[in-house]
Parts: C-alpha cells; sequence; structure tokens
C-alpha cells in the first residue's frame, strides 16, 4: 500500500480570487511564515481512510452488479488524523492525543504519523478495539477516471472501555496549557467529548464536531468551523438557497456556543464568517474551480489551517481566508489529501 496520491488539474478559466480588498495578502504571507513557530494540539477522532481502485470487468450474471477486477490500496489518515497530517505538512509542531487500536489499522495509522516526525507518546494503544477504518471502491475502465461506487465503514461495535476516557484527559490536559491552539475533531467515536473539552485550560480552542456542535456550549470553545448540512442539522432547519436562512443560524450558533467566530463551509458557494465583533457576515468566494476532484477529508484542511492560522496571530477573517485558500488547493487532489507551506505560499502570490 502506498501513501501517493495525483494531483487533479483545475479547469481552464475556472479560477476564482479568495481575496477581497479588506484582506491583504502579503499579511497572510506573512502568517504563513509563522506556521513553523506554533504548536498544536490535536485532540480527536483518529480514522484510516483506504481507498481500493479497480477496473470494471463486467456485469455480474448473478446480480445486476459490476465485477471489479482489483488494482491497488491505498492508505491515509483521516479525521482528526488528517488534521494533524495537514498540521505537519505545514511546518507546525503537532501533539496529537487519541486512541487507536492495536490492530492493522492502528498501526498503520502511527507509522504514517512516525515518517512525518509526529510526537506519538499520547496517543493511546487500546487492547480489543477497532480503529475506524473507512474503505472507499473505486472503480473505472482501462482509460476512464475511477468513481467511488462503494464505501465500507468499519468502527468499533462497542463505546470505549472504562478508564480510556480519563486516560486521554490525562495527556490531554498539561499539553493544551501549553500549546498554541487546541484543534478538537470530534466524528462522534469517542476520543474528543464536550465533558474532557471543558476540563481544558488552553489558549485558544476550535471545533470541528460532526453530530453535536451544540453540546459543545460552555466548553470553552473560541471558535468552530461546521460545514452547512452539519449547521442544518443541528438547528433541524433547512438553508439550501436561501442565504438570510443561513445568516440567522449562523447568528444563532455564535451566541448559543459563545463564540469568537464561527466559519460555515458551503462547498462551491465558499465560505460565510461570523464574528461576535463584527455585525455584517463576510461571504468568501471558493477559491480555484468550483468542480473539486475529491472533497474528502477537506474539512479537516480547512480547520487545521484556520487554527494555525489563529496561532500565528490572524484575525478570524485572515484565518478564514487561509483556509479558503488551503481548501481550494486540496479538493483538486485525489484521495484524502493535505497542503503543504509550500502550496499555500504559491496560491497567494
Amino acid at each position: 500500500m502506498s501513501p501517493a496520491r495525483k494531483r487533479g488539474k483545475r479547469a481552464p478559466g475556472s479560477a476564482k480570487s479568495a481575496a477581497d480588498a479588506s484582506v491583504d495578502l502579503t499579511r497572510l504571507l506573512d502568517i504563513v511564515g509563522a506556521f513553523r513557530r506554533q504548536t498544536i494540539c490535536v485532540l480527536g477522532d483518529f480514522v484510516l481512510d483506504e481507498f481500493v481502485s479497480s477496473e470494471i470487468s463486467r456485469v455480474s450474471r448473478e446480480a445486476p452488479v459490476l465485477i471489479l477486477r482489483r488494482r491497488a490500496s491505498e492508505i491515509y489518515p483521516g479525521g482528526a488524523a488528517n488534521a494533524v497530517n495537514n498540521l505537519a505538512d505545514l511546518g507546525a509542531r503537532v501533539l496529537p492525543v487519541g486512541i487507536v487500536g492495536d490492530d492493522e489499522g492502528g498501526r498503520a495509522l502511527l507509522e504514517c504519523f512516525r515518517r512525518k516526525r509526529v510526537d506519538i507518546s499520547r496517543i493511546v494503544r487500546v487492547r480489543d478495539w477497532m480503529t475506524t477504518t473507512k474503505t472507499r471502491f473505486l472503480a473505472g475502465w482501462t482509460h476512464t477516471t475511477e468513481q467511488q461506487v462503494l464505501r465500507v465503514d468499519r468502527e468499533p461495535p462497542a463505546e470505549l472501555p472504562p478508564g480510556v476516557q480519563e486516560a486521554i484527559a490525562r495527556r490531554a490536559r498539561p499539553i493544551a496549557r501549553r500549546a498554541d491552539a487546541v484543534l478538537v475533531s470530534d466524528y462522534g467515536l469517542g476520543s474528543a467529548t464536550p465533558a474532557l473539552v471543558r476540563g481544558l485550560r488552553a489558549k485558544r480552542i476550535t471545533l470541528d464536531s460532526r453530530f453535536r456542535l451544540l453540546e459543545y456550549q460552555e466548553a470553552g470553545v473560541s471558535a468552530a468551523t461546521p460545514n452547512e448540512p452539519e449547521l442544518e442539522a443541528a438547528y433541524q432547519a433547512r438553508i439550501g438557497t436561501d442565504t438570510k436562512k443561513l445568516e440567522e443560524l449562523g447568528h444563532r450558533a455564535l451566541h448559543d456556543l459563545g463564540l469568537a467566530s464561527l466559519v460555515v463551509t458551503r462547498g462551491k458557494d465558499g465560505m460565510a464568517v461570523f464574528e461576535r465583533d463584527a455585525a455584517a457576515v463576510r461571504h468568501i468566494s471558493v477559491y480555484g474551480s468550483d468542480a473539486p476532484v475529491d472533497v474528502t477529508g477537506a474539512g479537516d484542511t480547512v480547520i487545521a489551517v484556520f487554527t494555525l492560522a489563529l496561532a500565528a496571530g490572524a484575525s478570524h477573517l485572515e484565518a478564514a481566508h487561509l483556509a479558503n485558500y488551503a481548501g481550494g488547493i486540496v479538493v483538486m487532489k485525489r484521495r484524502t489529501a493535505t497542503v503543504n507551506r509550500a502550496e499555500l505560499e504559491a496560491a497567494l502570490r
């Protein structure tokens, strides 16, 4: 299995500028230059992303399904592990806290971290625990682009064993106080919880929560980066193309969670930035093509860059612009991709 990935191509004439008159690109370059001096603690659910490439052989006679001839398998860090991977590629010192199973998937994730020289001493290895693995099956003809035809998730069948949560908390508390920021990546698998985050004493905490955004009230979170469907699910409301509804729900979440800022990612429609001290919502156009090659893990890249930029002294709006550039870069790559400092600087220039 190889971690190699191919770069997607941007359609001619499809690029859009993420910058507006209120953002100084030279200032953004200075912030990126300060990335390597930051220490970020990542508390969250580590996932292994597997991609199985196949060639379409024929249609089965047993059922109306494709028969695939397996070509290759590739693995990448996913979930919170993808945020760690992005931070490492951006030059930050990253300190991951969470769990993996004492299984093949867990060992593969730890090896990925070792290759990036990431400190894995605070990752708990749990016996008889399954490392969450998301396997995506890709299929295509000999001279066509592969497309995802099936995804199979393998997840632990039960809650975390007794004592594991406290073991995570013991590892998280000391470094949360020392780190320039704590990034919380909650995929609902048990490593990151509202109760655990409330016990942290950190300079700043950013949040990416898949299923329980509003449960982080009074948890000391300063900023969050939900996507639009997550915001809709939190308030059981539909946004669609209704910008007023988006702004209403964004302001509600900003108030309910007591945040300094909320960044709502909207796919091809860019981002909406809500700030406690700004009456107007800032809408940022998507950077690059609005026809992405692969959006897998783009949200992890967004919060990684957003958090790192805040730690490096960026305003919330500046951090959102940098995250928007980074998101536009990674969605033009195949598989669970990362952005590095040189790519981000090239985009800004």
